[in-house]
């Protein structure tokens, strides 16, 4: 199932590139259709990815600086 989800996950990135219009139809259909596949903390997980970024550019910008 890795290698479906992947593949999946690759045509929708392509999909968003390409089409964002058909793109954006797409992902409001399947909301629509299976909204708790889209009700997570996402908002948390995304903070938690910022904040991690962040350290990681205040970090590069120390070892740049020395």
């Amino acid at each position: 199932m890795s290698n479906l989800d992947d593949s999946i996950g690759k045509l929708l990135l392509d999909l968003q590139k390409d089409d964002p219009d058909t793109f954006k139809k797409l992902m409001k259909h399947a909301q629509e259709e299976n909204p708790e596949l889209f009700e997570s903390d996402i908002d948390e997980d995304n903070k938690k990815i910022d904040k991690y970024n962040r350290e990681v550019d205040e970090y590069n910008k120390k070892v740049e600086d020395d």
